[in-house]
């Protein structure tokens, strides 16, 4: 929709400017008239003819006042509009910037260091937000080109069964089925969890309060048949420790903890411990795991979505969707928490999830997993 054409804001700076300069000098002259030219004698009183009279000086005095009031106007425009032109250059700057941003070119930075005033002010936020947004954008692309090629994965398999199938009516029907359920569910899965990862990347959390000791739990004694088969040992400790948030996605978020802490533990035997503890205003989950050492430099990518690590590739078993600890991280900042993950010395994973505790929740009372 076209917008009518209005003054720009250099030209309404530069209007009230001058604006202000004619006023002004009309109220000095008013106080001029009434405080100095009334008191004057009409008539010349003086002994010798000499004496000035209101006659005379509104003559001499009014025309010179008319063309300096004349000239403070010219010099208001004129100085109004450089004035008003070097006050709103930062904003021409933005304006770019914003106009650049808008064409999808989120690279470019105003970095505005030659001030120190509002603008400067409101600059650096349009640069953090920028940052902000690029970053975004480009965990959003990385994410997207990795769950295609996740999803294409299984997709491709099941076609390729499905050929297989039609060409050789005699192969095992048992076997093919068998295959493509398998794949099916790696699918199914993946699919949950890029859902479940998207709806915590949105924020839109229902929160109520929940004991993450009873979460932990739950987790363990949903993953103790796992835990079984791997010959690994399961420990869970700790005091009632209250938090608020949604009961879903802490439950998925402790779930996927124990999982990994268990999946990537020693080949055979190995431990882990889970524990829940109250300190202040905040609460603390700790999953510690024995295993193969973790390099330092793979810490920071594990959060990351599909990213596996060398050392960490399941075997035996179903091989994951790369999703558990970015699930992980996306559940905590979805909670305002946050997520250390720690190389132990002498092997495995130390993960310490820290949550806030809101006031003004206890009135939903205590929620005890099913």
């Amino acid at each position: 929709m076209a917008r009518r054409p209005r003054l720009s804001a250099r030209m309404k700076l530069t209007l009230s400017y001058a604006g202000f300069l004619a006023v002004a000098g009309a109220l000095l002259m008013a106080v001029v008239w009434m405080y100095l030219l009334r008191y004057v004698p009409d008539k010349d009183k003086g002994l010798l003819g000499i004496s000035p009279n209101r006659y005379l000086l509104v003559r001499i005095f009014f025309p010179r006042a008319a063309v300096a009031m004349g000239c403070l106007l010219v010099l208001g425009l004129v100085g109004g509009w450089l004035l008003a032109g070097r006050m709103l250059a930062p904003l021409t700057r933005i304006t770019d910037a914003a106009r650049t941003a808008g064409t999808g070119s989120l690279s470019h930075r105003i970095h505005m260091t030659d001030r120190q005033d509002e603008f400067r002010e409101l600059a650096d936020t349009f640069d953090a937000m920028l940052e902000q947004l690029e970053s975004h954008v480009a965990e959003q692309q990385r994410f997207a080109a990795n769950a295609s090629h996740e999803l294409r994965t299984p997709l491709a398999v099941t076609q390729t069964l499905l050929d297989v199938a039609r060409r050789d009516p005699t192969r095992d029907r048992e076997e093919v089925l068998a295959r493509l359920q398998s794949v099916n569910t790696r699918a199914i899965d993946l699919t949950e969890a890029l859902l479940l990862l998207s709806r915590s990347d949105r924020g839109h959390v229902t929160r109520e309060r929940v004991d993450l000791s009873l979460v932990a739990e739950e987790a363990v004694e949903t993953l103790l048949p796992l835990a079984e088969q791997r010959g690994t040992t399961l420990d869970v400790t700790g005091s009632p420790t209250r938090t608020d948030g949604s009961p879903e996605l802490l439950l998925r978020m402790t779930t996927n903890l124990v999982q990994n802490a268990v999946v990537h533990n020693l080949p055979t035997g190995g431990t882990v411990t889970v524990h829940t503890a109250q300190d202040g205003d905040t609460s603390v989950l700790t999953v510690e795991n024995t295993g193969r050492p973790v390099p330092a430099d793979l810490l920071p990518t594990l959060t990351e979505p599909f990213q596996r690590g060398t050392e960490r590739v399941r075997t035996g078993e179903h091989p994951g969707v790369g999703l558990g600890l970015a699930i992980v991280h996306s559940v905590v900042r979805a909670h305002d928490g946050t997520l250390d993950l720690t190389a132990r010395p002498t092997g495995g994973l130390l993960v310490m999830v820290r949550l806030p505790i809101r006031s003004g929740i206890e009135k939903h009372g205590p929620h005890l997993p099913a």
